[in-house]
């Protein structure tokens, strides 16, 4: 295994640092986030044209070739300048599900707008119990015909409101592991959408469908084996948060740690004192643990190596120091980091909106318990 970056990822690195840094300051971040819609066009427009929308896909698909490890390099600036908008529900979520899933049809259709920027899509799974669990699942999918009827909830749907497909995960049989993933036209009649206020200022909504008519082909994968996409996806994109988190803590550290420099308190900077010392220290440490995980599963899930194991590690563990870090930053920078205005709470909303997604650290540690033996 082979942790060193290569010529080519480095220059994405460098690339995507400097694109971020100009093209989405924190300014433009809140910007986007209190927008109606928590999506610019014009940004979405410009990472099509930096080849980042079709990253990980087949350059006959419009993408550019890369693999899995490319796109974590991306998601770690993404999540050192915590992007708004709809980059992860897109590319993570839906476009790697429809190349692994997806029928000739499907990726000839869909995959090349992805890579141009022409289409937005959501990953519907969720619903009011709130699991990942297959039982969860309620949203029903009944055939009639050339069609399945859905009717149901999904919850805590990313970017729903600017969506033009949505990926949704439906019950086909009342077996427990009975789903079946579909792509559905957001915009198909019987689809009612709301937004639901978050902590993190991302737009999540609630999705609502009443007898939505979706043609059998628009199947992703096979009838009744839906969890196998679900499962896929979950993997794939706990990885990727977890790139994101990592770019986050790393964002964090540097905040407190310049802070900390500068700050004078009793006469000398704040990180003079011990028990500063002792927070950014952990701060770092556990920063560096993320690192090492991030890159590993991302290696691993490029070179095709199982990493069940390290996966749920890696997702309990930077989901747990995700929020440590954030919280220690705002403690370091005292009140002002608690307020709206200032850089460090924008991490710190991140870190608990993102924890339970893809699985909270508990979720993990079961998933982790169980390939024990336990």
């Amino acid at each position: 295994m082979n942790l060193d970056f290569n010529e080519a990822q480095e220059m994405l690195r460098t690339s995507a640092k400097d694109f971020l840094s100009k093209e989405c300051p924190k300014t433009k971040v809140r910007e986007i986030e209190e927008s109606d819609s928590g999506h610019d066009a014009d940004l979405w427009k410009k990472m099509a044209d930096l080849g980042w929308l079709g990253l990980a896909l087949p350059e006959e698909y419009g993408g550019t070739g890369g693999d899995l490890l490319d796109l974590v390099i991306v998601l770690e600036e993404m999540g050192r300048n915590v992007l708004p908008g709809p980059f992860f529900s897109t590319v993570v979520d839906c476009s790697l599900a429809i190349l692994q899933y997806g029928n000739d049809d499907q990726k000839k259709e869909l995959l090349p707008k992805i890579a141009e920027g022409t289409i937005v899509m959501s990953l519907a799974i969720l619903e009011p119990e709130g699991s990942y669990n297959p039982k969860g699942v309620m949203l029903q999918a009944k055939a009639e015909g050339d069609n399945y009827v859905l009717n149901g909830t999904k919850l805590f749907v990313f970017n729903a409101n600017v969506a033009d497909q949505l990926l949704v995960i439906t019950r086909t049989s009342s077996a427990q592991d009975g789903l079946t993933a579909m792509i559905v036209d957001a915009k198909s009649s019987g689809i009612k959408i709301d937004e639901v206020p978050t902590t993190g200022f991302d737009k999540q909504c609630e999705v609502a469908f009443s007898n939505v008519s979706v043609p059998k082909k628009n199947v992703l994968g096979q009838v009744d084996k839906g969890k196998e996409v679900v499962d896929s996806i979950m993997e794939i994109s706990a990885v990727m948060k977890s790139a994101e988190m990592l770019g986050g803590c790393e964002a964090s550290v540097e905040m407190a740690t310049a802070y900390a420099k500068e700050r004078v308190q009793y006469g000398r900077p704040i990180g003079h004192f011990q028990v500063i010392q002792h927070y950014l220290v952990n701060m770092y440490m556990y920063t560096e643990l993320i690192r090492n995980m991030v890159y590993q599963a991302g290696w691993m899930l490029s070179a095709n190596v199982p990493c069940a194991a390290e996966i749920s590690v890696l997702k309990a563990f930077a989901s747990d120091s995700f929020k440590y870090v954030s919280e220690r930053g705002v403690q370091v920078h005292g009140g002002i980091g608690t307020t709206r205005d200032h850089d460090m709470g924008l991490y710190y909303r991140r870190a608990w909106a993102w924890d339970h997604l893809y699985g909270n650290a508990a979720m993990h540690r079961d998933k982790i318990a169980t390939l024990l033996g336990m």
